[in-house]
């Protein structure tokens, strides 16, 4: 019957028509779910199943994060323990160790700049991307909605695989003689435009960028599959505003990335070409050791304007899929329904807009006339009201609820914290008579790291612990779960807090040594709180991967398909989910995905037909 219909009225294929007929591409008669998988490489290498690619996802990232905070460590130590001698990392490091007369190692300025770089590319293009947006698009998207898999396994493929090609050759470029790129993760031109200005902005530099326009083809190909996949493959019944909030998440998160990451590929582009060809799209009167250059006419805020355009919206296509994880999450163990979930899709496509027209609140001192400014100081104090309807309406879900403290829902709350306490502080960044006392201080440091990295990670960290059984069939440990919360919780908090003191104090970040500066002598001791306070921080990280990796072969077995009592549709799959989801017919929505406490009843499935008498959906 739906095959019919779709065939005869193609132009059709609107809202309306799939929650009638639904999307069936018999996909279980064809390929008789996995057999068709027969070997090693097929099922676990080139896989084109959405959940394995999501792992593969999953696993990627978390080797970046670790790589990530290990550089984070390095760079601590020296501006928490200047005095202490690094020459027990030579091993490691090699050359970037410089080793004095009196035995004591310290680390190459330059190579202090690298890690800095490194660090913040890796964490803000790699794990937080990829491996959050990556991994649960993937997983999540056909499952929730009733598909078999996404609208183009090959192309779901490919986007693992440059993105794994990407990473490698950023890793390669750690191991060059002249450095990685050492000019910072944003890339301002003319250390990036340069390749003379620094031995980080040599072949480092080139590998960087190579690296970065891999990524985003990666990012198209996954992000066009979403979008693909969330209009033309919901199953029978399943309309737009039956969508599960993460669902609506990812799905805006790849409008986002589709819009924006290709204005980053042509700053890059006209970056090479000033590097390689000798044009001047962003130099102009530069002077190297007294000797001028042949560059006129350029101008580095052109680049600038083209690298905030996908800056800030990659802010939200990072916590995005984050906010919609959370209130799944939030919503599932408080077991009450979602509260608002109409303003929650409004508020993520409203956040989804206005990301796109704040870019120059990152570019306060760059010179821009302050009337423009003022235009971007209005939009960005605009933005915080979605984000507050967020906050609002996941503190009334929880209001009351019957809470199960596991460590999924501990970190979705430990999230609603971290977004609270971090997006405060842009209020004061957003204000631009402010931001000059506060521009490249320690507290652009402590704002960004609390909001986008830290919250993004327990976003990620509660998908992780609720859907683990969903990916591997066992549960993760649950005592080391918790363990694991409240050490990153407070020792996050006692990373990133102090910072905003020492911002407001005018510390200025990116600094390889404050010993040339008499008035930042006395923040010594806050440095070293701060360093020990992430060397313990990491820690935990480990202890979280310990947990996961042990779960996956010894973790307790799921012997029931739906565990936490959800609604969704991910939890109507077998234990043992093949390729293709669920064996026969695809599932059919009668209902929303937050029928929870509804007349007595704990939980309705999406599948359970609307009961007579009973109000229909929210």
């Amino acid at each position: 019957m739906a095959t019919a219909v779709l065939t005869t009225a193609p132009v059709k294929r609107d809202d309306a028509l799939i929650e009638e007929f639904g999307y069936d591409d018999h996909f279980h008669e064809h390929h008789h779910g996995d057999k068709y998988q027969s070997n090693f490489v097929s099922h676990y290498i080139f896989s084109q199943d959405h959940k394995m690619i999501a792992k593969q996802f999953l696993i990627t990232g978390m080797m970046w994060a670790i790589i990530g905070g290990a550089m984070s460590l390095i760079f601590r130590m020296q501006l928490g323990f200047p005095e202490e001698s690094l020459a027990w990392l030579q091993p490691v490091l090699g050359k970037w160790i410089a080793i004095n007369e009196d035995g004591v190692g310290t680390l190459v300025a330059d190579f202090y700049y690298a890690l800095v770089t490194m660090h913040g590319t890796i964490l803000v293009f790699f794990v937080l991307t990829a491996g959050l947006s990556g991994t649960f698009s993937n997983l999540l998207i056909p499952l929730m909605i009733g598909a078999r898999d996404m609208a183009s396994p090959l192309l779901n493929m490919l986007s693992y695989w440059f993105f794994f090609i990407s990473g490698t050759i950023m890793f390669a470029s750690l191991f060059l003689s002249t450095g990685p790129f050492a000019g910072g993760w944003v890339a301002y031109p003319p250390l990036s435009a340069l390749p003379q200005a620094m031995d980080g902005s040599g072949a480092g530099m080139t590998l960087w960028t190579i690296s970065l326009v891999l990524f985003v083809v990666s990012v198209l190909l996954g992000g066009i599959n979403y979008i693909t996949t969330v209009l033309n493959l919901r199953t029978k019944g399943m309309s737009m505003w039956r969508l599960p909030l993460p669902i609506w998440a990812f799905f805006v998160t790849a409008i986002l990335g589709l819009l924006s990451f290709p204005v980053l590929t042509s700053a890059f582009f006209l970056l090479m070409l000033d590097r390689g060809v000798g044009t001047s799209f962003y130099l102009s009167d530069i002077y190297i050791g007294g000797a001028a250059l042949d560059h006129v006419g350029g101008s580095p805020i052109l680049y600038q304007h083209l690298f905030w355009f996908l800056g800030h919206p990659e802010v939200y296509i990072i916590i995005l899929p984050a906010f919609g994880i959370v209130s799944e999450v939030l919503s599932v163990n408080a077991r009450k329904p979602i509260f608002g979930y109409q303003a929650m899709v409004f508020s993520i496509l409203a956040i989804a807009f206005l990301a796109f027209i704040v870019w120059a609140h990152h570019m306060f001192m760059s010179g821009i006339n302050p009337f423009i400014a003022n235009f971007f100081v209005i939009f960005t104090l605009i933005i915080a009201v979605p984000s507050a309807v967020k906050v609002f309406n996941w503190i009334a879900t929880l209001y009351g609820g019957d809470i199960r403290f596991n460590p999924a829902s501990l970190f979705a709350i430990g999230f609603v914290s971290m977004f609270i306490s971090g997006g405060l502080t842009g209020i004061w960044l957003g204000n631009s008579a402010l931001d000059i006392q506060l521009h490249d201080t320690y507290f652009v440091v402590a704002h960004f790291h609390i909001v986008m990295g830290v919250a993004a990670f327990f976003g990620m960290y509660a998908g992780v612990y609720h859907w683990f059984p969903k990916m591997y069939g066992r549960f993760m440990n649950e005592t080391l779960g918790k363990l694991h919360f409240w050490g990153t919780l407070i020792g996050a908090y006692c990373v990133f807090w102090p910072m905003h003191y020492l911002g407001m104090a005018g510390v200025p970040r990116r600094y390889y040594s404050f010993d040339n500066f008499q008035t930042f002598g006395h923040f010594d001791g806050m440095n070293k709180f701060i360093t020990i306070a992430a060397i313990i921080t990491f820690g935990f990280q480990l202890l979280f991967v310990i947990n996961f990796f042990w779960s996956i072969w010894k973790g307790r077995k799921l012997t029931v398909k739906n565990p936490y009592q959800a609604n969704t549709l991910e939890w109507t799959t077998p234990i043992e989910t093949g390729h293709g989801n669920w064996p026969g017919k695809l599932p059919t929505v009668q209902r929303w995905a937050y029928d929870y406490s509804k007349d007595g009843i704990d939980y309705i499935p999406q599948i359970q037909p609307i009961m007579e008498g009973e109000t229909h959906d929210h």
